[in-house]
């Protein structure tokens, strides 16, 4: 055998050492991906996604001549059962009374969430869209597309409160659990401050400077910032300073966002984008983002949910034929498109593992 010099040896060693230190430092790419695909069909358009932690249940209303509320398993994605004639648009749950809420164009559903039983049915005013629970003071808040812009309904007592005027038409809305609930102000590029105890606006956070036709709204609690979406002029999120309204930031997006959220154990705000893209803003600190990864997932899925016990993402959309030529194009600058592809109605799960 060859004797090998001392040199050359202690030479490997090092070309060795130095590469296993990088590789252990090395950022990992694109951590993200779609772990799961659920096609579960069913017919019926389809707009919100709510998960439901504690009881593991992820709820997906479907509208349409044939609407009802679709129950699935959280972890796994399998049916569990359904609320029929409820031709639902978004829909929440008070995990504390079990009652949940869902909406339409005209009425608002209470049901219990164990039995999946209807117990009442409230009439909205203004075209309700979206919802959110406040745990704050268990309190469920129905937005509207025109006035009133917000009405405003005790979860457990199953009874309306009042109504807000906001000040335009709202999209998402977050709680900073103490107190406070901010919403995003589509058509007037602000943000609404709310006192959610007293229900009446105490500020808004004026970001047109920055973009116009405001959709989704995430909200990192502990650093007090707010990540506000925006299409227009080109899609972008506009990061604030949720205590006196102070941009930080800009960064790009998809096309089409409509729900976002943020991971409190990640420290990411995460888009779901209608032009097929997840995008994941990674918060290094109060002051410093970065686009960390955009994930390819479906067209149409423009929405999402996040599951904070297990980090996965929820989003859900189906596939569609060709658009017939005197197709109108849809909402938030989606193209003309045909028929849904009956059983192509797909639940979609990303994560990291």
């Amino acid at each position: 055998m060859r004797r090998i010099h001392p040199i050359v040896l202690l030479t490997v060693a090092i070309a060795i050492f130095v590469s296993t230190g990088l590789a252990q430092h090395a950022p990992t790419a694109r951590p993200y991906k779609v772990l799961k695909r659920a096609k579960v069909g069913g017919e019926g358009g389809f707009d919100y996604i709510f998960a439901d932690v504690e009881a593991r249940r992820l709820y997906i209303p479907r509208n349409g001549p044939m609407g009802h509320l679709s129950v699935f398993n959280l972890d796994t994605l399998e049916p569990v059962g359904e609320i029929l004639n409820v031709a639902a648009g978004g829909a929440t749950v008070d995990p504390k009374s079990h009652h949940g809420f869902s909406t339409t164009r005209e009425k608002l559903t209470m049901w219990d969430t164990t039995s999946l039983k209807v117990i009442k049915t409230f009439d909205i005013q203004g075209r309700p869209d979206g919802i959110m629970f406040d745990p704050y003071n268990e309190r469920v808040w129905v937005l509207s597309h025109t006035p009133p812009d917000a009405t405003v309904i005790d979860a457990k007592e199953g009874a309306v409160i009042g109504t807000v005027a906001l000040g335009g038409g709202p999209e998402q809305a977050v709680s900073d659990g103490k107190g406070t609930i901010y919403v995003n102000i589509s058509d007037r590029a602000n943000i609404a401050v709310v006192d959610a105890k007293n229900m009446k606006v105490t500020a808004h956070y004026d970001v047109s400077s920055k973009g116009s036709r405001g959709s989704g709204l995430a909200f990192d609690a502990k650093n007090h910032i707010l990540f506000a979406y925006y299409r227009q002029p080109s899609p972008v999120v506009i990061i604030v300073n949720a205590r006196d309204g102070n941009i930080i930031t800009t960064l790009p997006t998809g096309t089409g966002v409509d729900t976002v959220a943020f991971n409190p154990a990640t420290m990411e705000a995460i888009s779901a984008e209608g032009g097929g893209t997840m995008t994941f803003i990674k918060e290094k600190s109060p002051t410093s983002f970065v686009v960390e990864q955009t994930l390819q997932t479906m067209t149409g899925a423009k929405t999402l949910t996040l599951d904070t016990k297990t980090n996965h993402v929820l989003t859900m959309a189906a596939e569609f034929g060709p658009a017939p030529a005197d197709a109108q194009p849809g909402g938030s600058g989606r193209p003309p498109r045909g028929p849904m592809v009956p059983g192509s109605f797909s639940i979609l799960m990303v994560g990291k593992k």
